[in-house]
Parts: structure tokens; sequence; C-alpha cells
């Protein structure tokens, strides 16, 4: 189908694009921007008069909850989710039940998936089998499955000689592995930073040492190994500074920041809020402060969402017993706008964490709107306020810190291969 956007700015980070330009989509692709290819005829006409037109936005860390826990959400819910908060391209932890360590799982999974014709997923499969941090999976295998990288999620891996061995199979054939920078003899039974909060509150404490003692290991055999690493949700200011010495020193590593961190610190738990119950924890003032600075100078390379949908009664516990985690998919695009407006951040900057930066941490041709490139668009109100309430969220899971907060910047199109996947005329 022939499909004319026109009268939008269009933003395009990796191409250098903002401007007041016409986008022309044929056969899924971007067939020209600016001036209509010769014979064009337009089958459908989006006015984006006021809105941003941009790539869509890009996810790397959402469970979905399948399979094994869809009592607190499904995959259609989820990715129906994604692409109502402008995502198009999805990856997903392998901590599901059974986790992703076979490659028929893995399959499975994209099958489903691309029978919803929402968002692209991008499953990253289990680094051990059953994530029990012993044997190595299958990576070729997996790979060939459609796995774009190897990780452990939150599980543990205490053997470092496990992990020096998958990191070297893994630089072997150009794998990437994606690891959570937690030591889990010094986090054990621990749910908030170790900070005046927990102290005062008398909640069990997690040290930022557990962090960077983790980190410092994973730096070390990364360097040693060769292997390409992503450091997954990065939390402390330590944490940032070890990983900006590493990238000085030319060493092949990438990171990112939940969103959540990047607003938020211990003290938003308050009374005790479980929506505040979040892993890694939220840490100090100072932290958050030191992971903007890492967002600013490229330290950090993506934003995420560390999107985990939680049911209610699991909420519904006291803060040590609640479980961690937070719906977040269809509020990166409002909280990143909010942390551009409060950095003076330019926005084609801004959108660059959310889009061509995750891409390259997944390795795939994504989060840009060149010509012949899929029409993955996102179309949004920068300006247009709403309430973050449960009825006005797709997702299955309600739970996030911002639950009765006005945040700004609502999405209007999200396009999939030229194709229409939500749309939201409401003001």
């Amino acid at each position: 189908m022939n499909l004319l956007i026109k009268n939008g700015r269009l933003i395009d980070p990796r191409n250098g694009i903002d401007a007041m330009l016409d986008v022309y989509v044929q056969n899924g692709c971007i067939a020209a921007i600016g001036d209509a290819p010769d014979g064009f005829v337009a089958v459908r006409v989006i006015d984006a008069a006021g809105l941003i037109v941009a790539p869509g936005l890009i996810e790397l860390a959402a469970r979905l909850r399948e399979p094994g826990f869809e009592y607190m959400a499904t995959l259609e819910s989820e990715m129906y989710a994604a692409v109502a908060g402008g995502i198009t391209s999805l990856a997903c932890p392998p901590d599901t039940d059974p986790p992703l360590d076979e490659p028929g799982l893995v399959e499975m999974l994209k099958h489903r998936a691309r029978n919803l014709h929402q968002a692209r997923l991008y499953p990253v499969a289990a680094l051990t089998t059953g994530l029990r941090g012993t044997e190595l999976t299958e990576m070729a295998e997996l790979v060939e499955a459609g796995c774009v990288a190897f990780s452990q999620a939150d599980a543990p891996l205490t053997d470092t000689r496990v992990l020096y061995r998958a990191m070297q199979y893994a630089a072997t054939f150009g794998f990437s592995v994606w690891l959570r920078p937690q030591d889990s003899f010094l986090a054990k039974d621990g749910v908030a930073h170790d900070g005046e909060v927990a102290t005062r509150s008398g909640l069990p404490a997690i040290p930022v040492c557990a962090e960077t003692i983790a980190l410092s290991t994973m730096l070390s055999l990364a360097r040693e190994t060769g292997a390409k690493l992503h450091i997954c949700r990065i939390s402390s200011a330590a944490g940032v500074e070890l990983v900006r010495q590493a990238k000085q020193q030319g060493l092949y590593v990438t990171c990112d920041v939940s969103i959540n961190h990047v607003h938020l610190s211990e003290m938003d738990i308050g009374y005790f809020d479980t929506n505040c119950r979040l892993n890694p924890p939220l840490r100090s003032l100072r932290d958050r402060a030191a992971l903007r600075a890492g967002l600013l100078d490229g330290t950090i390379d993506a934003i995420c969402t560390n999107h985990a949908p939680v049911d209610e009664d699991a909420k519904q516990l006291p803060f040590a017993e609640a479980e961690s985690g937070a719906t977040g998919v269809e509020l990166m695009l409002p909280l990143m706008l909010k942390w551009a407006r409060q950095e003076k951040i330019a926005l084609p900057d801004a959108l660059g964490r959310v889009t061509v930066h995750p891409a390259r941490v997944l390795g795939i041709d994504a989060g840009h709107l060149g010509v012949g490139s899929a029409a993955d668009i996102c179309i949004f109100d920068a300006d247009a306020c709403w309430r973050v309430e449960p009825s006005a969220l797709q997702s299955q899971g309600k739970n996030t810190p911002f639950i009765g907060q006005e945040v700004q910047g609502r999405v209007r199109y999200t396009l999939i291969d030229g194709q229409v996947v939500y749309q939201n005329q409401e003001p």
C-alpha cells in the first residue's frame, strides 16, 4: 500500500535529518523523502501537521511473560502495549519458564510474534542451560533460530570459569553477551539501595559494591577474551565510572540504563511504594545524577524501560515481599521527552538514545528512516499531556512508579512495514 505522511517534522538522528519533510512509503519501505517518486499515488494519507515523524522506538528489555507467566501478561497484550508506546522493535530477556535455552522455544516465540503483526521481536537467549550457570547453551543453534545475544537476565552466574568460557566462545563467533552486574552474594535478600531510606525503613539493602564487583569481573573477562559485552541496567555512579574507563581504554563494551533510574531515586520509595520495588534498586540522588551525566557524555549508550508487568496481587504485599518490576513500554516516549526537556537536550539527540543507539546494541538495521529502509515509524505529539492511569495503559501490568502523574508526549500512529498497527486520535 502506498502511504503519504505529510506536513510533519521529520527527525532521523542517524541520517541527521530534522526538517519539515513529507515521507513516501511504498511496499513497506521508505520510497522517498521530500519529493514524491515518479508515478507515486497515495492510497492513504496521514496528515502529521503539528506532529513529529520519527523512526520507531527500540526497546532493549521487555519481559513479555511468555512462556510460563501468562497470569502476569501475554504476548498479545505486551506486543500491543509496545506499539501503543511507539516501539517497533524489542528484545526480550530469556528468563521465561522454561528459559529460552533451546532453538525450538525461540522459533515458537518468534512465530507467535510474527502472527500478531505487531512489533518486531528479537529474543535474547539464555547464556547457560536453564539459567543455572553451570553449562553453556548451544549458542550457534540459538543464533540460527533468531537470537541476537546471550544473557543470564537476573539469574546469578557465580562460577567465573563458566563465564570466562562463555565469553571465549562468544568472542570466537562474534556473539554478543549481555550481563547485568550484580554480585548475588552481596545482593542476597536485598530489596533497596544501601542508603538512608533502607536504613530508616529497615529494608534489606543492596550495596553499590554488589554492582561494581560484578562489573569489574565482567570487564576483566571481556578484556581478556575480546568478547562483545553489553552491560544491562547500570544503576550507580561508581558503575558508570567503571564503564567510562573501560571505553576510554578501547574495550568493546556498551551500556544501557532504565528510564526509571533516570528519573527516580531511593527517595521515591516513600511509604513503601511497591511500584518502586525494582531490580536493580533505585539508588541515591548522586547516583541518579551520574546516570544522567553518563547519558549526556555517551558512556551510557541507550535508554530502555526494563518492562516487567507484574500481577496486582504480587504488588499488594509488604515492600520486601512484593515482586520486583514495573511496566514501561508505553512510557518510554514521554519519559524520554521529559529527560530531554530537563537536560535541555535537542530532540534529535534524545531520540537517538531510543532509536539508532539501541539498534546498534542489537546489531540490527533499524532505528532510522533512510530511503529503502523498512517503514517502521513512530508519529507522536510531543506536546500532548495525559495522566498515567491503569485505564490508560494497554499492558496487562498496571504497575509503574509513575501512576497518577501527568506526562507529556503521546503516540498518534505506529507503523510497521508501512502498515498502521496503532492509531490514537484522542486529545
